[in-house]
Formats: structure tokens, sequence, C-alpha cells
């Protein structure tokens, strides 16, 4: 996998093996191994669409903080990239993704942020506003990255019949594994720009408490079941 999404001996690939067992409880939820054998209540998975919409409306905030954050114009380009595609794309493909589960875009609107959702998205915000730009794309890392594990892992066992098979192929595909391939690189890319080496516990722990969030948010998905 390491071949695929990102480098060894780079700085993400370090973070993640330092903080693995927040990865592992993380990317081999229950909720997750629930919805790769296509077991996973239906009442959870749709609670999960309604609570990830929010989460991506505040994660475009996070990449816009990114290009404020930013020191240079490509630095500011790349993440402004980011924004437009959640904007313009990804929002759109996921709105239309509920809608195949019976959830239209009034009731998105209408969702009240649970507690994970809450707690994950202000922490990613407050490590970019408290940090520099290596803390902040630290922070957002997992995100990515796991949905690309994850989604890797489960399709090489999924079967057309998982009632989840459309979201275990969107993010086994390579045009996901392409954003998550761009932002560990992003992650290396700080690393040496910003003293990487030098701060690595302290990026290690908002590496490893992003992780115990994406867990949270999985459970928060469970609970709703």
């Amino acid at each position: 996998m390491s071949g695929t999404l990102w480098h060894d001996g780079g700085l993400f690939a370090r973070l993640r093996e330092a903080a693995a067992p927040a990865w592992q409880a993380y990317v081999a939820h229950d909720f997750v191994k629930q919805l790769g054998a296509g077991t996973l209540p239906k009442q959870a998975f749709r609670h999960y669409l309604q609570q990830d919409y929010l989460f991506l409306i505040h994660y475009a905030r996070a990449w816009a903080l990114a290009t404020a954050k930013a020191s240079s114009l490509a630095e500011m380009r790349s993440a402004n990239a980011s924004v437009k595609a959640i904007l313009d794309v990804e929002m759109g493909l996921h709105v239309a993704f509920c809608r195949d589960w019976g959830i239209d875009e009034k009731t998105l609107e209408a969702t009240q942020e649970g507690e994970a959702t809450l707690g994950y998205t202000r922490y990613v915000l407050a490590r970019g506003l408290d940090g520099d730009l290596l803390d902040l794309v630290v922070a957002l890392s997992p995100c990515a990255l796991g949905y690309a594990e994850i989604g890797q892992a489960l399709a090489a066992h999924a079967t057309p019949a998982n009632p989840y098979a459309a979201w275990i192929a969107m993010y086994a595909g390579d045009e996901f594994a392409g954003i998550a391939r761009g932002v560990a690189d992003e992650v290396d890319r700080l690393g040496v720009a910003r003293g990487g080496a030098a701060r690595f516990d302290d990026l290690v722990k908002t590496f490893a408490q992003a992780c115990r969030l994406e867990a949270d948010f999985w459970r928060q998905g469970l609970a709703a079941a």
C-alpha cells in the first residue's frame, strides 16, 4: 500500500508508523469492518452520510485556512485547488450519493452536528489557527489517506451484493488515490521546508489525535443504529 499512496521514509509514513495504534483503531474500526462485510445497519450509514456532509463543509474551511497560512503563491494555489474540488465537485457528488440513500438536500442542510463531528472539525481548525501550514495539513491528512487505505483494503474483498459497494469503489478508485497521494506528498514537502524533523513529536500528537477523532466519527455512526 505504501508504494501507491505515500513514500516510505517520508514524513507522512513516519507519522503513520509512530501513531500506529491510533491509525489502526481508525482504519480497522468496527464501522469499517461492518461496512466491508455489508452488515452495517443502514441507519448507521445514513447517519454517517449526513454528518459527513457537515464535515465536508468544515473540511473546505480548513483548506481555505491553508490558503491564508501559505507562504508562497504555489502553496496558495494548491490549497485553493482543494477548496474548489470540495465545494464544486465533492459536495455535489456527496449530495447525489445521499439522494440515492433517501436523504434529500433539505434534510442534509437541516442536520445538526453530532458531538464527534463538532470535536473533529474544530480540532483541525484550531490546529491551523494555532500552528502553521504543516500543523494544519498534518491534522487534515488522516482523512484522505485513511479513506484511501480503507477503500483499497475493502475493495479487495467487496462483492456487488454489498449494499455499500459504491462507497467502497469510490474510495478505492484511482481518482481518490491521486487526491490522497497529493496530501501525503504535501505533508512530506512541508516537513522538509518547515522543520518537520525537529517538530516530529508534536506532529505525531496532532496526527494521532486526528486519527482518534476519525474513530470517534465512526463510533458516532454506529451509535445511531
